[in-house]
């Protein structure tokens, strides 16, 4: 991963990151979250800006520590990070759409078609 926003101090984009993993399953419930020093070293980052993201998981229910055994991914994550980040859209990138949409003369109907027919 690349740090790309300057606007977003990076222990919260390396929480992005790992939220994403979660959400795209590529880390499941009760799986091993990689270490500090693994995401330090992965990232290029200093392992205490690793820590600040691996505590900002922890204290949102996203991940758990089992002691001496690392961090893990919670039974909930998957719905606290969708939960998240779909409040988030909804406050901060919505009214944007909105907005544009109005100024462009953009319909409700169009954007449905245009959501009906989108391929992931």
């Amino acid at each position: 991963m690349t740090i790309i926003n300057n606007n977003t101090p990076i222990y919260q984009q390396l929480a992005d990151k790992i939220s994403d993993d979660i959400v795209e399953k590529k880390l499941q419930s009760d799986e091993k979250v990689p270490s500090v020093r693994e995401i330090a070293a992965d990232y290029e980052v200093n392992a205490n800006t690793a820590m600040k993201a691996i505590e900002l998981l922890s204290s949102n229910g996203i991940i758990y520590n089992k002691r001496g055994m690392g961090y893990f991914v919670s039974n909930e994550a998957d719905d606290i990070i969708r939960a998240n980040k779909k409040k988030e859209f909804i406050e901060n990138d919505l009214p944007k759409v909105i907005k544009t949409m109005h100024q462009l003369g953009i319909s409700i109907n169009e954007v449905e078609q245009e959501f009906n027919n989108y391929k992931n």
